[in-house]
């Protein structure tokens, strides 16, 4: 079974996973957050900052000898900055259990991971750590977690003792009638039989009630709720009891060898060493395995900029030599010769590979998990001596190590910026520079990323415009919001060779990553509606001259000037992204908040008053949301929470902001032509 641990930041995910590999004996002794001695934060930046930066693996069996189950535990970040590489977790788990603090409750960032879940279907029981803790409360923990995240969270058992040492949490037994009567309640929802039952007062077994829990939990229909404590062990025999009979296990899949990656780091040397999770078949040692993503021929047309990943790969698929292959076992990995079904393993060999590609054959039913972009930017200045070739490379390793951390790399002004998701995230990318590069670098302020949108049609046309032999037109037109970039002929396709439209259509794509304002081109079809090239022509008793003859590389340079002037013509606006907010408060201190979200730019809806609380929600900018944070304590006697998530872009009010262009700029016709001109 492959689990994932998820919480917010600070809930005890790595406490409860230290509590688990101790409680099953593959640690002597669970490690401590605070002392930096834990199993799965090994990077030393985790240990002194005590909080989990990047995934990590730790297995341990589960239940008796006769009946038992390998877990592998991936341990995931909780701070929002670092959504990235739970995102990559998400794809190949069996289940996951959220942790809930009993102290804080449902915080911003639980809700977000617990309808990701929801809408993955990965199966989740919920568990409330911290019991002992001053604090501590359980009814409202529950009550939060009905009405904030899931209606269908029964309470698996009562605590004793809650807000002191002493806390202990038990399950709930057969003979307890209040608490079979609860769990009906909750079943009952979706499953007819229970529900007749229900309805006629006929008494439903326990092992039928206890069924019909496991099956809907495993259809993410319901999430039992754990309470315990990571730091005492109080509670955690019943949930690693739930854990094996709630949740399902690895299936075999169907023999072919298929298996995704989801982290990929560098070893001692500089080697890539790739996790990936095996869904079915064998992956051997030596083997030569094809490895690539399903329909990603154009998957970074969607980032900021292009080769993210710093690899320069198209997305095509390609072959990888097996060299070792390492599967985890009882807390640690093992050298075996072979990963099978169901296992996580780290695989060697495999020199071209990214996080998201597949060993193997893809599996059709893999769904995209859609976590919001980076909506932030900082340019990266090198400190006095660091050598830029050496900071780029360096960045480029980061980011084939996080595919979300976009570089946008200005060869006229050889600079680098890097898209990102907050400060903290900032921060660990300096410190981790410095620490394993040994690279001294800056950052400039943070600012937005916007993005471009067609407003009207705008047509172009290009007819043998030297030195470039070829013929291209071009429409441009808005689409549907969310649509993306298409691209489409209303040419015949045999009117010129296929490599022809190929560079054009490729050029579209990778242009239309700056519009007329140098922000990112979204929700735009394009049209290819006039085309014509020079056959392939020699002069007499001569070889072939390219000077008389159309190449794909006149294509990919006439695009851009075509493209530029049918943009042109159909204008853009800039958008912004905005987050969509929900605040709790005292309701005595609305008054001062609503003036802060009016400076702030938020768009707030009806409040919502109940008695001496109130909850409001809305929209504001995500260049306003960290201001937000920062001041809304102090308007609320510190008892005011936000929680947001991204929600898309809106139009820029006032001027229109631009970001410097790091192309060779289309828009300057007699510039581009001078430049290319010179460049071929």
């Amino acid at each position: 079974m492959n689990l994932g641990i998820l919480a917010h930041v600070d809930a005890g995910k790595t406490s409860l996973t230290e509590r688990l590999l101790h409680a099953a004996g593959v640690i002597d002794a669970p490690g401590s957050v605070d002392a930096g001695n834990t199993q799965t934060d090994s990077l030393a930046l985790e240990r002194r900052r005590g909080i989990t930066i990047k995934s990590a693996v730790a297995s341990f069996p589960l239940g008796p000898p006769e009946d038992q189950v390998t877990v592998n535990l991936i341990d995931t970040p909780g701070h929002p900055d670092f959504i990235a590489e739970v995102e990559r977790v998400l794809s190949v788990l069996d289940g996951a259990v959220l942790v809930i603090s009993a102290v804080e409750g449902v915080q911003a960032q639980t809700r977000i991971l617990l309808r990701t879940l929801r809408r993955l279907g990965i199966p989740t029981l919920i568990f409330v750590n911290k019991i002992d803790r001053g604090g501590a409360q359980y009814e409202h923990t529950l009550q939060q977690i009905t009405r904030r995240l899931t209606p269908a969270a029964p309470a698996m058992g009562p605590v004793h003792g809650i807000g002191t040492r002493r806390a202990q949490a038990r399950p709930y037994g057969s003979e307890d009638a209040v608490f079979r009567q609860a769990l009906t309640e909750v079943l009952a929802e979706q499953d007819d039989e229970l529900l007749s039952a229900y309805v006629e007062g006929s008494a439903v077994p326990q092992r039928a009630l206890l069924s019909a829990l496991a099956a809907q939990t495993r259809a993410c229909l319901v999430h039992p709720v754990f309470f315990g404590s990571a730091m005492t062990g109080a509670g955690l025999p019943h949930l690693m009891d739930g854990i094996r009979t709630l949740l399902p296990y690895a299936d075999e899949g169907d023999g072919r060898l298929s298996g995704q990656v989801f982290k990929v780091e560098r070893g001692p040397a500089g080697e890539k060493i790739a996790y990936v999770r095996m869904f079915s078949g064998e992956l051997r040692l030596r083997d030569r395995v094809p490895v690539g993503r399903e329909g990603s021929g154009r998957e970074g047309s969607a980032r900021e900029g292009s080769g993210c990943d710093g690899s320069g790969r198209d997305g095509s698929a390609h072959e990888g030599k097996v060299t070792a292959v390492e599967v985890f076992h009882e807390g640690a990995g093992q050298r075996r010769p072979a990963a099978r079904a169901g296992e996580i393993a780290k695989v060697w060999g495999l020199g071209e590979v990214r996080i998201g590609d597949w060993v193997g054959a893809a599996r059709k039913e893999s769904t995209d998990t859609h976590f919001a972009p980076p909506t932030l930017e900082t340019l990266v200045v090198p400190g006095a001596g660091t050598d830029r070739g050496a900071l780029h490379l360096a960045l480029a390793q980061l980011a084939e190590q996080d595919p979300l951390i976009a570089l946008r790399q200005d060869d006229v002004r050889g600079e680098v910026h890097l898209s990102l998701y907050g400060e903290v995230q900032k921060e660990v990318i300096q410190t981790t520079l410095a620490e394993e590069f040994g690279l001294d670098v800056g950052f400039h302020e943070t600012t937005t990323i916007c993005v471009e949108r067609p407003v009207g049609v705008g047509y172009g046309y290009e007819k043998d415009l030297l030195p470039f032999l070829g013929t291209v037109g071009l429409r441009v037109e808005q689409a549907p919001p969310g649509s993306g970039v298409s691209f489409g002929l209303e040419v015949e396709l045999g009117s010129m060779p296929y490599a022809f439209f190929k560079a054009v259509e490729e050029t579209v794509h990778e242009t239309l990553g700056q519009g007329l304002l140098g922000w990112r081109v979204v929700d735009c079809k394009v049209t290819m509606t006039h085309s014509g090239y020079w056959p392939r022509q020699s002069h007499s008793h001569a070889t072939f001259d390219k000077s008389m003859s159309s190449t794909a590389r006149d294509f990919r340079q006439v695009t851009p000037l075509v493209l530029m002037d049918a943009l042109r013509e159909a204008g853009t606006r800039a958008e912004e992204p905005v987050h969509h907010f929900r605040l709790d408060l005292p309701a005595d201190t609305l008054g001062p908040v609503l003036p802060l979200l009016g400076r702030l730019r938020a768009v707030p809806g009806t409040p919502d008053i109940r008695g001496a609380a109130c909850s409001l929600e809305g929209e504001i900018p995500a260049a306003s949301l960290h201001r937000l944070g920062q001041l809304l304590p102090g308007l609320t006697r510190g008892e005011g929470v936000v929680e947001s998530a991204f929600a898309g872009y809106r139009p820029v009010s006032g001027e229109a902001p631009a970001r410097a262009r790091t192309d060779h700029n289309p828009l300057n016709r007699k510039g581009y032509l001078l430049v290319v001109t010179r460049l071929r």
